[in-house]
């Protein structure tokens, strides 16, 4: 029968070290009250107390010391299982919120699973909950969250089709980032959100500036604004038939590789804090284009005042995008972060506005309770 049990801190389980209060945990995730059993040990509980309040993987494992069969494991998880220990990520994310809620979660029998789609969205909190690296990577055999993951995509030797289906079922690394190249090309994978004002809002201030000192107040100001509504039509553009060219993609091993870099691992584990925002790099790439036709079209000051408008909205779009995965916001804006959110969990071929769901509505992909994805 399925039950919810607590995440619970390491400091909280090492407190629990004595013979009539013994907690032992396994895997470094599932805690045990083995206090009842210390008398009943076939070894003794002597040799179980010098664990309390740790970890017995390992000696559980060891032959030598004494070896354990599966029925022993199953009776850990049938009759002492009384929570799951939190990652560092999950305390600060779960653990230490304001209202000091208890957290509790399903993890026992996998009853719900992160990986399928859902017809409603999961609970907030659930979707900072560390996946399970090897149940998953046993069930779907997909890719192991314990190794570099670009490898692992360029020679997997997976189908166009099985590839799409599995990059699209959310995981969480739950341990900071998991590692995409396994080598010195990792920190240019990781961009904190900060980066993006930081770095783009002072050329877009000047830029601003350069355009409305020398023109038209009036002019500058319109095309500033004709800027920014254009970004919401490439914000939708980009997303929809770049980011999720998707069905259109050769089936081939670097083709997949390429979409997983672009965008793929997001989807794969969209609450990865640094791999929510453009690195500045992959900007330049791609708004290069878009500076070349601006400054091609229109007189020089007045593509300053459109190209101002065009970065701002990137901008906003890319710290939007963390808020919505990352922050507790006002219930005016709640509304949005469901709806991004649902792209990720219930229908990733809708729903392709981030900052907002104009174009949705315009174009005719708008999640509704009309459409759900099948697992």
């Amino acid at each position: 029968m399925s039950r919810n049990l607590p995440l619970l801190s390491a400091s909280t389980v090492a407190k629990h070290n004595t013979a009539k209060d013994c907690w032992v945990t396994l895997y470094g995730r599932k805690i045990y009250d083995v206090s009842g059993f210390l008398d009943e040990h076939p070894a003794g509980g002597d040799i179980i107390l010098p664990y309390a309040g740790k970890d017995i993987t390992q000696i559980m494992a060891d032959l030598v010391s004494h070896e354990h069969s599966e029925s022993a494991y199953e009776m850990l998880d049938d009759e002492m299982l009384i929570g799951y220990l939190a990652t560092a990520e999950e305390e600060e994310e779960l653990l230490n919120n304001k209202n000091k809620t208890p957290v509790e979660v399903k993890l026992a029998d996998r009853e719900f699973d992160l990986s399928e789609f859902h017809d409603e969205l999961p609970a907030l909190e659930v979707l900072s909950i560390q996946t399970d690296y090897e149940a998953d990577h046993k069930k779907h055999k997909f890719l192991d969250l314990n190794q570099a993951l670009i490898p692992q995509v360029l020679f997997g030797n997976f189908t166009k089709e099985f590839y799409l289906d599995q990059v699209h079922r959310p995981r969480h690394y739950g341990k900071g980032s998991a590692q995409l190249f396994g080598n010195f090309l990792e920190p240019l994978s990781l961009t904190p959100w900060w980066v993006v004002p930081l770095i783009w809002l002072p050329p877009n201030l000047y830029i601003f500036y350069v355009g409305f000192a020398n023109q038209s107040k009036i002019i500058a100001l319109s095309f500033w604004v004709l800027g920014l509504f254009v970004w919401s039509l490439v914000e939708y553009s980009l997303h929809r038939f770049l980011f999720h060219l998707d069905y259109y993609l050769p089936d081939h091993p670097a083709f997949l590789t390429l979409h997983f870099t672009l965008h793929g691992v997001h989807h794969y584990l969209p609450m990865d804090r640094y791999r929510l925002v453009l690195p500045p790099t992959l900007f330049i790439f791609l708004a290069y284009p878009f500076y070349r036709l601006v400054f091609g079209l229109l007189p020089f000051y007045m593509a300053c005042s459109g190209f101002a408008g065009g970065t701002l909205g990137y901008i906003l779009y890319d710290v939007t995008h963390y808020v919505l995965h990352h922050t507790h916001l006002p219930a005016f804006l709640q509304e949005l972060k469901t709806y991004h959110l649902e792209h990720h969990y219930k229908n990733y071929e809708l729903g392709f506005g981030v900052t907002s769901r104009f174009w949705d509505v315009i174009f005719d992909t708008e999640i509704t309770s009309t459409y759900q994805k099948n697992a």
